[in-house]
């Protein structure tokens, strides 16, 4: 049995602030995905700056950071044999443009407005995801999920709570 990726998935401002956009998706990850982590913020401008580093001096980075910092984002730590891959295949190109005519249900597709807000991150690597993870959920610990959550994750028993968003241990 393969062993399960994590990778970090973040639900932009405006697919957070709209109901409909923000239950499609919660469907997608509760039932594609082992939800190991959820938590929903308010980034503020200087830590949406940090976090979005790599992109300093590019012609969005200003106005992704403001974006960012406009309302609540949902942040998720998933869970999948592949999980990376999968959820960057559900969100579709970054480019909404390209999304709407290349994969036309997709995520970003569907309900994209702007590059910027095209309502939702996804790692691209291991690497990133378990920076980008520690980034948003310094106490989670890499180390005691691979040595003992990553296995009763996938092979259970674990039941959804719907009251947190995540799957727990089924005790």
């Amino acid at each position: 049995m393969q062993k399960l990726q994590l990778t970090l998935a973040i639900i932009k401002p405006h697919a957070v602030s709209n109901p409909v956009v923000l239950s499609f998706i919660r469907n997608i990850l509760k039932n594609k995905f082992i939800v190991v982590k959820t938590k929903r913020v308010n980034l503020d401008t200087e830590t949406a700056c940090r976090f979005y580093q790599e992109h300093v001096g590019k012609f969005f980075y200003n106005r992704l950071t403001t974006f960012m910092a406009s309302g609540c984002i949902d942040l998720h730590v998933l869970g999948h044999v592949n999980a990376i891959h999968l959820w960057r295949k559900i969100l579709g190109p970054t480019s909404v443009y390209k999304g709407q005519f290349q994969d036309p249900y997709c995520l970003r597709g569907m309900f994209g407005i702007s590059d910027t807000r095209n309502v939702a991150h996804g790692s691209d690597s291991e690497d990133s995801a378990e920076r980008e993870i520690k980034f948003f959920f310094p106490e989670f610990s890499f180390y005691h999920w691979r040595l003992d959550d990553e296995e009763w994750f996938r092979r259970g028993p674990i039941i959804f709570n719907d009251h947190f968003f995540q799957h727990v241990k089924k005790l």
